[in-house]
Order: structure tokens, then sequence, then C-alpha cells
């Protein structure tokens, strides 16, 4: 049995979301120097690289761009490990980025590695929103808002075909 994939966002309309979310982060954020972005590995680190490039467009705030890693499908047994120096985020604002925020468990976890230093705050930023709550995670900075059933499945790609997809 093939599951069919039903078109939600083409590729021009991922990019003028993505452009939006960035002007939105800049307005939130213009009185800042610099701004970290924390992507979660895979889709969630390509968004955040999307994003940095959007922001250095269109702001003079120095992007500093860091990788979240950590296993999406059992977040407690894993590690969570960020590519860079905690100590310099200290008094910075986060921005933690995935593609789609489905129950807000691998959000979670991604901040846990912020907890042990002290930053100027920290919001979230999703390509697409499935709300599904299960976690006390909103997301600060949205480019689309899809209600699914649970059982369904949102498919983001981003690089040479980028596009989203729910099946």
């Amino acid at each position: 049995m093939t599951t069919e994939k039903s078109l939600i966002l083409d590729s021009r309309q991922v990019k003028q979301k993505i452009k939006r979310m960035a002007f939105e982060i800049y307005e939130n954020h213009f009185k800042e120097k610099s701004l970290v972005l924390a992507g979660i590995d895979g889709q969630g680190y390509v968004l955040a690289k999307l994003l940095a490039r959007e922001l250095e467009a269109i702001s003079p705030i120095a992007i500093q761009l860091a990788k979240v890693s950590l296993d999406k499908f059992a977040p407690q047994q894993s590690d969570v490990t960020v590519d860079a120096d905690l100590k310099s985020f200290r008094k910075k604002s986060i921005v933690l980025v995935d593609d789609v925020l489905n129950t807000g468990r691998t959000f979670a976890y991604g901040l846990k590695p912020f907890l042990s230093i002290e930053v100027k705050g920290i919001e979230t930023a999703v390509l697409v929103n499935r709300s599904h709550p299960q976690f006390p995670i909103y997301a600060t900075y949205t480019g689309y808002e899809l209600s699914t059933t649970i059982d369904e499945h949102v498919e983001v790609q981003l690089g040479k075909e980028t596009a989203v997809y729910l099946s």
C-alpha cells in the first residue's frame, strides 16, 4: 500500500514563509547586536541556516548558528549536544528552530543544554505547526499552521527540491 502525498507548500511558498519568519524575528530583536539560531539536527538545522541567510540579508544583527543533536525517537535516553561552546550564548537571545512542531517533545528536550546557562530569552521557530501539544511548548514564529490528525505525517524537504507534503 502506497501512501499518497499531498503538496501543502511548494518551493516558492516555503521561501516566502521563511522570509516572513525572518522579518518577524528581526522585528522582535532589532535592538540586539547578535542572535543565536539553534537548529535541531536534520531539517531544523537546514531551516536555521536558511533563516540566518535571510536575517543577514535584511538586518545588521550578527547571527550565530548552532546545531542541536538528539535522538528524536528516544530523547530521554540520548545526550542532547550543541556543536558550539555554550558559554558563547550567555546573555544572548536564542531561537530554537525545527521543521515541524507536533507534540513539542523534540523542542522540550532540545532546550536542555540552554537551561544550564544564563540567557536573555529562548524562542521557537517552526516551518509547520501541527498543533498536537503534549508538552508546554508553543511556536513563537510559525511559517504555516496546519490542522492534521495524529496519524498523518508532515514531510518537509529543504534543499534542491524544497516543498512540504502531507501523507
